[in-house]
This record gives C-alpha cells, structure tokens and sequence, in this order.
C-alpha cells in the first residue's frame, strides 16, 4: 500500500534526504489517512509488516502497530538532480522535461536519475526478500511508494512502464505470489477505507503530470506540492 499524503514542498525549499533520496513526513491529513487504512488492516490477517525505512512509509505504518521491517529496496525510484521536492515543483510549474518524463513513461530522463532497469531490479529484489520473510502461505503489508507500486504491478501484469504509478495515498494493491514465481495483481488502488470527506493528495505530482498528458492540456500551478 502507498504511503499517506506527505508534506507539501514549496519554490526555494527542499526536503531532507536519506541516502540521496527526499525523505518529508507525513501531513496532518497523511496521518488521518494512515489512521483510517489501520482501522481496515486490523480486520485482516496481516503477518508480516515492512516499510522503505523513509519517513512516510514509517509513520504511516506505526498507525497499525505492528512491528514493521524495512526493506530499503523498496524505496521510491530515485530522481537524481530533481530529488528533495525538485521534481514535484517542476510538474507543478508544467516542467517540459517533466511531462515527457510522463510521456515517455521513463524516469531516467531526468538528469542523474536511477536507470528504468535498475529501479526494475531494485524493486524485484525488495519483493523477493519480502517474500522470503514473510513465508509461504502468509500475508504482509508493505508500506511502500507511487513508482514502486507501479513498478511491482507492471512486473505482475506486463504493462507499460507507468500503467499504475498513479495510486491514491492509503489505497491498498493486493499482489499474489505464487509458489512458482508467478506474480498475480488482484487488485489495485482500494480506497473504500478512505471516507469521502477524507483529504485527498490533490497536488500529488504523478497525478498533476498525468492529467498534463499529451493532448496539449496545461496544469494549473498549485501553491503547494505532494510528493508521489
């Protein structure tokens, strides 16, 4: 499941960093969201629990109290020169590079930014050692990120590249691994736990990219910003 909303980044700020890559905590409408996917979670059979080790994964899962390992495979793609909230004020401010990061369905043509293979192997890696943790015949949660989520859902499917990175915060994925290997997607982006009055990341970036496309539609710049 994708974190809660993050905080907003603003013109002239930055985030700080783990490991090179934006680590904001959680807004105050983050934290509602991660309350109301815990009162779900705890309906369920939920045997393992696991975060990136970024702040937002972690927060998000200390809402359900379970003891939660980190796999820091998991953590968002990496965006090199436009990490700490750059890219998100570029999609904010319609970035040409940026919708063609969208466009073209590949992050590496952001400058520095991790290789569409190698976050492709990172994240493949990430979900076998959940896998392997978690056991045959059990159920984890992972709290986890937008690109990553589209990432595992594109290797499950065999999708284009950016066929699911828009995911709601708090939604829940549901992945099935089979004893084979085989990675089924049975289903995605569940927000029946978020009620209609809670607060939704209207400035995430992936979303304010996509409805960017490439019918010539123009985003209209926000104050604020949400990270994916």
């Amino acid at each position: 499941m994708r974190h809660g909303a993050s905080a907003p980044i603003r013109p002239g700020e930055q985030f700080p960093t783990l490991d090179g890559h934006g680590d904001p905590e959680l807004a105050p409408e983050g934290v509602a969201q991660a309350q109301l996917v815990a009162e779900r979670l705890r309906s369920e059979q939920v045997d393992a629990a696991f975060v990136t080790g970024l702040a937002r994964t972690v927060q998000t899962a200390q809402a359900l109290g379970l003891p939660a390992t980190e796999v820091p495979e998991l953590r968002e793609v990496f965006l090199g020169e436009w990490e700490a909230g750059e890219f998100r004020i570029r999609v904010n401010t319609a970035d040409e590079l940026a919708l063609r990061v969208i466009t073209q369905q590949r992050w590496d043509l952001i400058p520095g930014a991790e290789s569409m293979e190698s976050f492709a192997e990172r994240v493949r890696a990430g979900l076998e050692k959940v896998v392997a943790t978690t056991g045959s015949g059990r159920i984890a949660v992972v709290f986890a990120h937008g690109g990553v989520i589209g990432e595992a859902c594109r290797q499950a499917t065999g999708s284009e590249p950016f066929a699911f990175v828009i995911n709601d915060n708090c939604a829940i994925t549901r992945l099935v691994r089979f004893g084979n290997g085989r990675w089924l997607l049975r289903s995605f982006n569940d927000t029946a736990h978020l009620v209609p009055s809670s607060p939704s990341d209207h400035g995430s970036a992936m979303v304010n990219a996509a409805a960017s496309g490439s019918d010539g539609r123009q985003i209209t710049p926000l104050p604020q910003t949400r990270r994916r």
